[in-house]
């Protein structure tokens, strides 16, 4: 990142030596790092991993996958896109078939479209268009996340983020945990500037003013409040100024500009697809350029215990991986109770949630 600091300082060149002093002062006190973003985005403990996804999908055919042609396409491993889509790793319906993890959690955050779960545990759902599943993956767990195209008669588009938020080492063998954040209940904030221009903020975890997201699940790193973990998208209107508010000095906070123009942030001209980590001690000002910008917010303090990740498994020792790769071989993670590994629901179901113990909910 020397290279990208080095080029911004180069657009306040102004003729004057302090000018460059002021707004790397600013640069210092505000932001540690900008980091481009690729398909995966750079995230900082306690989360894991974070990724956007953004498919724009044809009509769907009876099965609810493409009306489309899948020739040209590395089915199984779809990562690429093409005419605006991938299929990830599905071969007839978009998503993620059947597949383990342990010892972290999920956070899929469905902003358009729908995701269709089924888990090895006997869980299943329909979410989307808001809604927010929280899975406590814990000892162990398979599940499947297609995305089923719904709609014949029209397109099927779909953006979502997912989220893995890491466990302590003394909740990573948690009892597996599934739970819907319904879009009705999650807090949406209509702001507005000193100018009258709109800031539109989603608290999908942890707070902002007297505004608190829906409990996560009860073995998460972000039911205690003291860890401070927020999970926010922020979209501004051009011209708009809002203020971050600050935290303790300890937390870790990354801000993802993922779509518009630029933003100043901290005496910067930030373009879109960065993301910018910050000293969540200070409060920071965001001016929103010529088109509406769109953010996502990560923030939380650090577990500060050792990380291995192999794949689907995120543990503290090498050893404890092994040991998952073996426990899985050996139990599945209790097997699979679904026909197919793509398992969707009937086109004609709504957004629900079935628990394991037969419980059946639906917003509202």
């Amino acid at each position: 990142m020397i290279i990208s600091v080095i080029s911004r300082k180069k657009l306040f060149v102004v003729g004057s030596i302090c000018a460059i002093k002021t707004h790397q002062d600013m640069y210092n006190k505000l932001i540690s790092n900008i980091k481009p973003l690729g398909f995966m985005w750079p995230t900082s403990d306690p989360f894991i991993f974070c990724v956007h996804h953004l498919d724009n999908y044809p009509k769907g055919n009876d099965e609810m996958g493409p009306a489309a042609s899948l020739s040209g396409r590395y089915l199984g491993q779809d990562f690429t896109i093409k005419d605006g889509w991938r299929m990830y790793h599905g071969e007839r319906i978009p998503g993620f078939p059947a597949h383990p993890h342990r010892g972290f959690e999920t956070v899929t955050v469905v902003l358009e479209g729908f995701v269709d779960h089924s888990d090895s545990h006997g869980s299943a759902g329909r979410y989307g268009m808001g809604d927010v599943q929280w899975m406590t993956a814990g000892s162990g767990l398979q599940h499947c996340e297609m995305f089923p195209l719904i709609k014949k008669d029209a397109g099927n588009p779909l953006e979502l983020f997912q989220i893995w938020l890491n466990l302590p080492q003394k909740k990573k063998f948690a009892d597996p945990h599934f739970k819907m954040l319904w879009a009705n209940t999650i807090p949406k904030l209509e702001l507005r500037d000193e100018n009258g221009n709109r800031i539109d903020i989603k608290v999908f975890a942890g707070s902002y003013g007297d505004a608190v997201a829906p409990a996560p699940a009860p073995d998460s790193w972000a039911a205690d409040p003291v860890n401070g973990v927020n999970i926010w998208t922020i979209k501004m209107e051009p011209g708009a100024t809002w203020k971050i508010p600050s935290a303790s000095s300890e937390m870790h906070r990354t801000l993802y500009f993922y779509q518009g123009a630029t933003i100043k942030l901290g005496g910067l001209d930030i373009e879109s697809y960065q993301a910018i980590e910050m000293l969540a001690d200070q409060e920071a000002i965001i001016e929103a350029n010529c088109e509406d910008a769109y953010m996502l917010l990560l923030q939380g303090l650090p577990i500060n215990e050792p990380v291995v990740q192999h794949g689907p498994f995120v543990m503290n020792t090498s050893q404890e991986i092994q040991q998952a790769i073996s426990d899985y071989r050996r139990t599945q993670f209790g097997g699979w109770p679904w026909e197919r590994h793509d398992n969707v629901h009937p086109r004609e179901q709504g957004r629900f949630a079935k628990y394991p113990d037969g419980r059946v909910e639906v917003p509202g």
